[in-house]
């Protein structure tokens, strides 16, 4: 890890909470090893899961669910897996901006960055992105373990943890929905 880049022992780490969403057809949550991985790393992360489903490939059912999230107080985080891809029936990415007050659009970049290194070109295949809504982080994964690993330990995992230097979500949590409140 880059000196700029660190954990800042001094500080506490806050455990947030988060929502796993699996996207897809076929999946069921006795095979969902997408989500499993999610749940896994966040757990062992010390952050707290609050909810997981699984929803078909459609994109009003995406939307719905992730709006019933970020409408929920105990929701802070929202991290989905499938339907990132390029065929007719992966509409994820569409679902996540229905929804979005903001886009985070180094995520997409930083997310493509990560994977060039283990996929190499393949890694143009996916449309990986982040955005907030209603004071509430969501992300859009695809649905290979090995994304879901790879998001997780290279980006989210830091971002997620308030230790992290020199920034990181955490810390700005509080002043996502600071537009709406009354000055």
């Amino acid at each position: 890890m880059s000196s700029a880049s660190r954990i800042d022992e001094t500080r506490e780490f806050i455990a947030v909470r988060i929502a796993v969403l699996t996207v897809s057809d076929t999946r069921t949550s006795g095979d969902d090893r997408s989500g499993d991985t999610l749940v896994a790393r966040l757990e062992a992360a010390g952050h707290q899961l609050v909810a997981r489903n699984i929803v078909k490939d459609d994109q009003t059912e995406i939307s719905n669910i992730l709006r019933v999230w970020c409408d929920d107080e105990a929701v802070d985080v929202i991290i989905s897996t499938g339907g990132t891809g390029l065929t007719g029936r992966d509409v994820t990415v569409e679902a996540h901006r229905d929804v979005y007050e903001k886009e985070i659009d180094a995520f997409g970049t930083v997310f493509t960055h990560v994977s060039m290194a283990k996929i190499g070109t393949s890694a143009i295949q996916s449309r990986a992105t982040g955005g907030v809504a209603n004071g509430t982080y969501l992300f859009a994964l695809p649905g290979s373990t090995g994304a879901c690993k790879d998001a997780w330990d290279q980006i989210l995992v830091k971002q997620l943890d308030y230790r992290h230097r020199p920034c990181n979500f955490v810390e700005i949590m509080p002043r996502l929905d600071e537009h709406k409140r009354r000055k």
